[in-house]
């Protein structure tokens, strides 16, 4: 690439050349060396395996991704770039380091590329490459995912019937969140989950009911769970985001 900037070629060119993002093409530049190394959790001969396309989705790790799934759903996006590589991005609140770095693990350990985080106004944009995020998290498609058909192919559902928790931990992570509701100077609290797509909205439901989590309507985009009883269930592996 060295030889390709003193040749006089510019970000674009050598982008379309190589198929390396422009972005790193600059942070190259300027010289910001990416430490490749930071997040790897499993060995670089198997970095760009893919349980989905050698046919066995279930080896997933169930707990990571079916959490990163709940992320995805609520708050990530997957771009196409050159050469069918794609980028799976997390947005995440400044406000909460620790699911910013849970995201950073959960990602880590689906595919064990590099895992960037990038500042942005207010949150971190958690972010990796490859050519497997599709694969992996088929919902992927053209305009937004409330506008759109959102549902969990068989595989996946396999997955969560397996433990729904993850799911549910990251779904109320990225669209969700834990209130206190005073009344007569008594604090109560209760869970909200919001998100504009009635399907995943459907599919927060359903994996509450397979854990006899009782929700209900707030709001047309919006679901409640205020039964002390299921909030106390709740407490036991979602909680206060931090």
């Amino acid at each position: 690439m060295l030889e390709l900037v003193r040749a006089g070629w510019n970000d674009c060119e050598i982008a379309r050349a190589t198929g390396i993002p422009r972005r790193t093409i600059l942070d190259w530049r300027s010289g910001r060396i990416p430490d490749f190394d930071r997040v790897r959790t499993r060995p670089a001969p198997n970095a760009r395996s893919c349980p989905v396309c050698g046919g066995d989705p279930l080896s997933l790790p169930q707990g990571a991704y079916t959490y990163l799934l709940g992320l995805y759903l609520g708050d990530g996006c997957i771009s196409t770039h050159p050469r069918q590589v794609f980028r799976l991005r997390i947005v995440c609140a400044n406000a909460y380091p620790g699911l910013i770095q849970r995201c950073e693990s959960a990602m880590a350990e689906v595919l064990p590329n590099k895992v960037s985080r990038t500042p942005k106004i207010g949150c971190i944009e958690v972010a990796a490459y490859s050519k497997h995020w599709p694969c992996l998290f088929p919902q992927h498609g053209p305009g937004r995912k409330h506008e759109r058909k959102i549902e969990l192919t068989v595989w996946q559902q396999e997955l969560v019937d397996l433990d729904p928790r993850p799911l549910i931990r990251g779904l109320l992570h990225s669209d969700g969140c834990r209130v206190l509701n005073w009344v007569n100077g008594t604090p109560y609290p209760r869970y909200h989950f919001s998100n504009v797509s009635a399907d995943i909205r459907g599919i927060f439901g359903r994996s509450c009911d397979q854990l006899g989590i009782e929700w209900r309507p707030n709001n047309p985009f919006s679901l409640s769970v205020a039964r002390q009883g299921s909030v106390a269930l709740l407490d036991e592996f979602v909680g206060p985001k931090r």
